[in-house]
């Protein structure tokens, strides 16, 4: 009797092509959060005996920070994608992809610009990238370059805004002249149209006077 052969020309009740599960390793897995289960529970009961909320996931491992919290040096432009229709690349998981404002350092969205700006601003995200919540005192000479570089910048658009005031009233000035000589040319046009017909008239006055004198009436009908 022949061997029954499977499609890849092994025995038919073989399953050794089946993937292999290494059952000592979930084994320590779901032991390991069951602990971690267990010390999310302690810690929830200590929180709520300072009045404080529990936590709802277990606590991740980040590093405490070591800076103080930094000035952004670069726009968050909130605004870049305003009016615009975009392509959702990733529409039901998590990560880049998805509508709203992603955080990378963290891997969230969110759905508008509030939620946004309070993440970045919040303890969690400023942790994550090493920095604490306390803010940097600065020294004398700091607020002095400060306060000049405030000065000159609002110097600058003053003087700014100043040139754009004297473009826009010569650009005023200019555009009343345009109409006072389209007007003027208006004026002259109807003038001398009016100067035309009044010289047709006279010339049809005389055409008549002289047919008057030479006899040219008009021809009557003879009938009574």
């Amino acid at each position: 009797m022949a061997d029954k052969s499977g499609a890849y020309a092994t025995k038919a009740g073989d399953t050794d092509f089946r993937k292999k599960w290494d059952k000592q390793e979930y084994a320590e897995r779901a032991k390991k959060k069951d602990e971690e289960e267990r010390e999310r529970m302690k810690d929830n009961e200590e929180r709520m005996k300072q009045g404080k909320a529990p936590r709802k996931g277990r606590k991740e491992d980040i590093p405490k920070p070591t800076e103080l919290m930094k000035r952004r040096e670069h726009s968050l432009d909130l605004d870049k994608n305003l009016n615009k229709t975009m392509v959702v690349q990733n529409p039901g998981g998590r990560g880049p992809g998805q509508p709203g404002f992603y955080c990378e350092a963290c891997n969230r969205t969110y759905k508008d610009t509030t939620g946004y700006l309070d993440h970045i601003n919040g303890r969690a995200h400023l942790r994550r990238l090493g920095q604490t919540t306390r803010v940097e005192r600065s020294t004398l000479e700091q607020v002095r370059a400060r306060i000049a570089y405030l000065r000159e910048k609002t110097k600058e658009a003053s003087t700014a805004k100043s040139f754009d005031f004297d473009k826009r009233l010569a650009e005023v000035k200019a555009k009343e002249a345009s109409l006072r000589e389209e007007k003027k040319s208006q004026k002259q046009a109807q003038k001398e149209q009016a100067r035309i017909a009044l010289a047709r008239e006279n010339a049809m006055d005389v055409d008549q006077e002289m047919s008057a004198l030479m006899g040219f009436g008009g021809f009557g009908s003879t009938k009574k």
